[in-house]
């Protein structure tokens, strides 16, 4: 990810060996460092969830839907469930978990809700979430 929108994205005063994207203007460090939204923001939440939570780097995986819209699986640690659900479309998917969640530790989007009541969940489009389970 670029550091800035200087010369060069921030990487080097000489010529870079890789290609500066366009769009460095708005997708660097520096312009997402204060925005919870954006995606340095996930990516952050992402590896302290990961750091946090030991059935997502030791657990055993167990599939639990796979479809050309959605792969979804658990995995399990000592006791803990986590459910991780992908929607790989630019369309809402929904499907039922089977029971009910026990919270929703992470989503993409920014302004999904932390409360989940209901067995069937529904993804919004290119929606991934993270859900302890009971």
């Amino acid at each position: 990810m670029p550091w800035d929108c200087g010369p060069n994205a921030g990487f080097t005063t000489g010529r870079p060996w890789l290609p500066i994207d366009p769009d460095n203007a708005h997708a660097n460090v520096a312009a997402q460092q204060d925005d919870p939204a954006s995606m340095l923001a996930l990516y952050r939440r992402l590896l302290a969830l990961r750091r946090s939570e030991p059935a997502l780097t030791t657990g055993t995986y167990v599939p639990r839907m796979a479809s050309d819209a959605v792969l979804a699986y658990e995995r399990h640690h000592t006791g803990r469930r986590l459910l991780i659900a992908l929607n790989f479309t630019s369309e809402p998917q929904s499907f039922d978990i089977g029971s009910r969640p026990a919270g929703l530790l992470l989503s993409t989007c920014a302004a999904q809700s932390q409360q989940l009541r209901t067995t069937a969940i529904v993804l919004r489009a290119d929606e991934g979430i993270i859900i302890a389970m009971p």
